[in-house]
């Protein structure tokens, strides 16, 4: 089985992360969306909102799993026998940033990164731009999957 990997924090889920998933699930038996848990990282929504988005978002697509995780990347991938991990890149210093971990976890573990470069619709979003706008109560819906857009705005 060829299990495959796309790790994030997904606060929240993004048009981004939806369209990377959907155009790399050809290349893969199942994938497994996993919420890493950074104690230090102050989150807009909740790990059950996150898992939430994410399986109703992927409700109807059954190669795709979601689960937590705590440490790193390579150890949950090895825990769960996947020999991918999948990266989305949107600009240049995405893939600066993400070669030097692709190259130390490969070094590490022998897992390989696929990197899927955004769609160009898409390749602005991020989560961070998106919890910015929705603290500033700008109009986050276009950036967003709809699961996420009916979801309350938290305080």
């Amino acid at each position: 089985m060829k299990r495959a990997v796309f790790p994030g924090s997904f606060d929240p889920i993004t048009l981004g992360h939806e369209d990377i998933l959907l155009r790399s699930l050809p290349l893969f038996d199942e994938i497994i969306i996993a919420i890493g848990q950074n104690s230090e990282k102050n989150y807009m929504f909740s790990e059950a909102e996150r898992i939430n988005f994410i399986k109703t978002v992927f409700k109807e697509v059954p190669k795709i799993k979601v689960q937590t995780y705590q440490g790193l990347t390579i150890n949950f991938c090895q825990e769960v026998a996947a020999d991918f991990i999948i990266r989305g890149l949107r600009n240049p210093a995405d893939f600066e940033f993400e070669k030097a971990i692709a190259h130390t976890n490969r070094s590490l573990s022998g897992i390989e990164t696929l990197f899927f470069l955004t769609a160009a619709k898409t390749s602005y979003i991020s989560s961070s731009i998106v919890r910015d706008v929705i603290r500033n109560g700008g109009d986050y819906t276009l950036l967003v999957p709809k699961q996420v857009r009916m979801a309350r705005k938290p305080n």
